[in-house]
């Protein structure tokens, strides 16, 4: 047991990447049935469907769990702050090849955050993790008063310094090799490109709070690694994603079990913000038009043709999130995933 076991109630610290857009109930309850922590990702999600899926979750596993969202950085635009059209035209034929109509500009791209954390508060899940800031102290008191652990993420020291001035009860410190969007929040992301190698260590250092690392962690190796480097739990994203219980496409899936060591890139052409992903027609395509809106303005418009991609199983006009180790997540079931990820754990024989 490692303090943040100890601190999360679960058996082994092993944490599952929350995947906005791709996180399952089934997956979910697959982690923390199997000891670990099992993360879903609340990014887009209405109180209602907040409420709704932290039930389900419920009745799917009797375990601890943890939800994730998005804190604001206060760069978000709202739909009168931006003219899409240049971006909808020059994306007009994505939208023809997913099936997808020209889209009605919405009241609002996303919930507001204030409420997203009234829905959790209420439904009391086991941990909160935020990405892409320091909470409030109103926030952390909530969750304190809640018995709600309270986890950040990191990109860079400062950062992890930042979040547990605030008072987390846990540090994400995540490297540059991770899937999905660089979290970063005090500099730019292209300027907190720092590995997890590097990060993790420093990041122990200069906190007291347990710290998870992730980035390029996928089998029994990166777990020792990365309690070799003082880490206290892992969280691993793309291994599991890679897993018929996650929400991917079989498209997506196939993607990761193809893909090599150079086969991902930082990319804004899906939602506006800095992503790991595999490059597809998508991606090429909105590059090399500059089609890129602000977020979360590019993130709704290509989720719209996203969606009707999904349906067909079009994987070249998707959000293939993958992160470097993609080459090393060769197993299809999540309970594999999670003995092989076991056994790499201080102590674990095999």
């Amino acid at each position: 047991m490692t303090r943040l076991a100890e601190l999360l109630g679960i058996d082994v610290p092993i944490v599952l990447g929350p995947f906005g857009g791709l996180s399952s109930i089934e997956l979910t309850a697959a982690v923390s049935a199997g000891g670990g922590l099992g993360s879903f990702g609340l990014y887009g999600y209405t109180p209602e469907r907040i409420h709704d899926t932290i039930a389900r979750l419920r009745d799917a596993t009797d375990r601890p769990i943890a939800v994730n969202l998005w804190w604001p950085r206060g760069d978000e635009v709202a739909p009168t702050d931006v003219d899409l059209t240049p971006v909808l035209d020059a994306t007009a034929p994505l939208f023809a090849a997913a099936g997808a109509a020209r889209p009605d500009i919405p009241a609002a791209f996303l919930p507001a955050v204030a409420d997203q954390l009234d829905a959790v508060f209420a439904a009391r899940p086991d941990a909160l993790s935020l990405v892409y800031g320091v909470p409030d102290a109103v926030t952390v008191a909530r969750a304190r008063e809640g018995g709600i652990r309270l986890v950040g993420t990191a990109t860079s020291v400062a950062e992890a310094v930042a979040l547990e001035d605030a008072g987390v009860d846990a540090v994400v410190a995540t490297g540059m090799e991770a899937a999905g969007h660089r979290v970063s929040f005090l500099r730019d992301p292209a300027a907190s490109l720092v590995g997890t190698f590097a990060l993790v260590p420093q990041v122990v250092d200069a906190l007291s709070v347990p710290v998870i690392a992730a980035g390029g962690i996928a089998d029994r190796r990166g777990v020792a690694a990365a309690f070799a480097l003082g880490a206290e739990g892992v969280q691993v994203g793309t291994a599991f994603l890679r897993t018929r219980q996650s929400a991917a496409t079989a498209a997506h899936r196939a993607a990761i079990a193809a893909a090599a060591d150079t086969d991902t890139v930082l990319t804004r052409a899906m939602s506006g913000r800095w992503a790991r992903g595999i490059p597809n027609r998508a991606v090429r395509e909105i590059e090399a038009a500059g089609a890129i809106a602000p977020f979360p303005a590019q993130n709704w418009l290509t989720g719209v043709f996203r969606a009707a991609a999904a349906a067909a199983g079009e994987g070249e006009l998707l959000s293939l999130w993958a992160g470097q180790a993609a080459g090393l997540a060769r197993r299809d079931d999540a309970v594999e995933v999670l003995a092989e990820l076991r056994a790499g754990l201080p102590g674990a024989s095999g």
